[in-house]
């Protein structure tokens, strides 16, 4: 799904995958209250939702955050993808904790844009590009509560020391193929590990494990 208050973004946007045969645009949205009306509209309707939307960040009458956040909240099958055209835009980043599964700038070529789709809507996380250490430490409030960072880190406590050496990885914006040539591991195996901690943590995705890692401490 598609989600942009300009039509000609949309248009731009929905050519580019259109070059992937194997996606299908679900349909589009020109702001967030749209996007989330007519999800719930499918949802109730028995219809199947789309696996990922992608979204813009600054819309009219209800923007990508907040549509984000309500998406998640109502249909956590749902991934969101958000479009920013700025690479160091705060508002932007708001849309981790808000629950997307990444960001990519607005100039990202088609090919980029597809595998994109295809890691978020296999529960991957886009971590690119640019969800760095800097990004998130411009991302994740510097003061957290002293009972949820005692809570994050008793939770990653509760890991191998294997497993946390990866959830450090994941911080660092590293994908399954980068972790697997860093710790010298089959890819598979990254991957069986990084599933592996989000059901342990009780996590949705690798993005709310970075967040969560960086609003422990650790």
């Amino acid at each position: 799904m598609l989600v942009d208050d300009q039509e000609e973004t949309r248009l731009g946007f929905a050519l580019m995958l259109r070059r992937d045969p194997t996606l299908r645009l679900w349909g589009q949205a020109a702001d967030g209250r749209q996007a989330v009306d007519a999800l719930d509209r499918a949802a109730q309707e028995g219809r199947v939702l789309p696996g990922v939307v992608l979204m813009d960040v600054r819309m009219p009458v209800m923007d990508g955050i907040d549509a984000c956040a309500l998406i998640g909240e109502r249909h956590p099958g749902v991934r969101v993808l958000i479009l920013t055209t700025y690479d160091e835009d705060d508002y932007a980043f708001g849309g981790l904790e808000a629950g997307a599964s990444g960001f990519l700038l607005k100039d990202v070529r088609a090919r980029e844009l597809a595998d994109a789709v295809h890691a978020v809507a296999e529960g991957d996380a886009v971590l690119t590009p640019r969800i760095t250490r800097a990004v998130l430490d411009r991302s994740v409030p510097r003061i957290v509560p002293r009972p949820e960072r005692e809570r994050l880190r008793l939770a990653f406590g509760r890991l191998t020391d294997h497993e946390r050496e990866i959830c450090a990885l994941l911080a660092d914006g590293l994908s399954n193929a980068e972790i697997a040539e860093r710790l010298v591991i089959q890819p598979a195996s990254a991957k069986r590990a990084v599933s592996r901690i989000l059901a342990k943590l009780g996590m949705r995705d690798r993005t709310q494990v970075a967040v969560s890692w960086w609003r422990a401490g650790l």
